[in-house]
Formats: C-alpha cells, sequence, structure tokens
C-alpha cells in the first residue's frame, strides 16, 4: 500500500510569500506525481491557519501601500518591497497588483477555509485557498469583508450563499481555527507560509521547488522504510 503523506500548510490569505509558495509547491508535487520518476505514494495537503496580523480590525480595511509603510518603515520601502515582490510572483506565474490591495482581518476567511475541508474535503480547500489568495492579490477585494467572503466561496464550493451566510453568522469552526492557530505556536511556527510533513519535519518559507521536492522524496522513502 501507498504510503500517505500528510502536509499541513500554515499560512494567511495576504501573506505573499504564501502564494508563491504556493505555486512552487504545486510544481514539485507534479514533479513528484508524474513523468518517470514519480513516487508511489499518496500527498494529502491540508491548510491551517496563522494570521500575519491577528489585531487588524475586522470592520475595515488599509490599503497595502499604507500598511506596508507602516510596518517597514515608510512610503520608500514600502514601495521598493512591493516591486520586489512582484517582480517575484511574475517569475511564478502570478501578477500581482499589490497596488490595489487591501489588508484586513483574515480569520473569517480561515473559518471558510476549515469549512471547505471539513464539509468537501481537501480539493475543495485547495480551490477555495486559491480563489482568496487571487481575490486578494489580483482583483483588489477585501478578503475580510463577510459578503465578499462568502460570494467567493459561493462560487467554488456546492453550497448556497444563505448557507454560507448562516455558517459565518454562527460559531461554528471559530474552535477549530483558534485551535490551528494555538498548534502554529506549540510548533514553534512565527512564519508563513510553513510546510509541516507528517507532523515530524517543517519546511519553513517559499522554498524552491527543487527544495520541496527533496524534501517530500526523503519522507516517502521513510514512511515506505
Amino acid at each position: 500500500m501507498a504510503p500517505v503523506i500528510q502536509v499541513e500548510i500554515w499560512s494567511d490569505v495576504v501573506c505573499p510569500w504564501c502564494y508563491i509558495g504556493k505555486r512552487r509547491f504545486e510544481r514539485a508535487i507534479e514533479s513528484l506525481t508524474t513523468g518517470p520518476e514519480a513516487v508511489d505514494a499518496v500527498f494529502r495537503i491540508s491548510y491551517r491557519a496563522y494570521q500575519l496580523d491577528p489585531t487588524a480590525p475586522k470592520d475595515g480595511s488599509t490599503p497595502v501601500r499604507e500598511a506596508y509603510a507602516r510596518k517597514f518603515g515608510g512610503p520608500e520601502r514600502a514601495e521598493a518591497i512591493i516591486a520586489n515582490l512582484t517582480e517575484t510572483a511574475a517569475a511564478d506565474g502570478l501578477d500581482f497588483r499589490m497596488d490595489i490591495a487591501v489588508r484586513s482581518n483574515t480569520i473569517l476567511a480561515h473559518r471558510l477555509l476549515w469549512f471547505a475541508e471539513d464539509r468537501f474535503g481537501n480539493q475543495a480547500q485547495h480551490r477555495l485557498k486559491e480563489r482568496f489568495l487571487h481575490a486578494y492579490f489580483m482583483e483588489g477585494r477585501n478578503v475580510g469583508h463577510a459578503d465578499t467572503l462568502v460570494d467567493i466561496a459561493a462560487e467554488v464550493l456546492s453550497v448556497t450563499a444563505a448557507d454560507l451566510h448562516d455558517f459565518v453568522s454562527s460559531e461554528e469552526g471559530v474552535g477549530e481555527v483558534a485551535e490551528q492557530m494555538a498548534t502554529a505556536v506549540s510548533h514553534g511556527i512565527t512564519g508563513v507560509p510553513t510546510y509541516v510533513i507528517n507532523g515530524q519535519w517543517a519546511i519553513p518559507g517559499a522554498q524552491d521547488s527543487e527544495t520541496f521536492e527533496r524534501v517530500l522524496r526523503r519522507a516517502v522513502e521513510r514512511s515506505a522504510g
């Protein structure tokens, strides 16, 4: 029987390196599962909650340029960081529009990602994660706003907007998402993205695809042995 490799990815939907890392990780998985050197393994990938700014207000938003200027020491430094991120993302096939991106509290997005996995499985969660990232980085949408998130989730999941509104108005998923964030602390995760393989090995940051592939191959070999 093929070994199952569990990969838990702690990330946030407003984290540029999380999106860049997602593309690089996906290329590694594709390389591992196709072609003459494909491994005999099942990769079970789940996204876990992490907030870059848990203190961000839930009822507002801030242009990312302003947020970066406050965090990194002024407008000029913010512009340099944004330019570098945009160039790096483009090399990985991502057309960042950080000039229109707005920062806000992402706790509700994490609850919906939990909901997607709990109700529909990993693949549905992956689709929703991709859609949230695209909405933030390419479309300038407020991924902290309940109506915006519900509209996006209704596009991706087999559930009505009314049912999604009922979910976000409830307390469902609140404890589970809090537990995911507490687990990040217990694992010593202080930045994202962080990839935890079989609960034992952690890969920090948006590594290149070759690094991801090398570590995952090693995990398969150890699991098979």
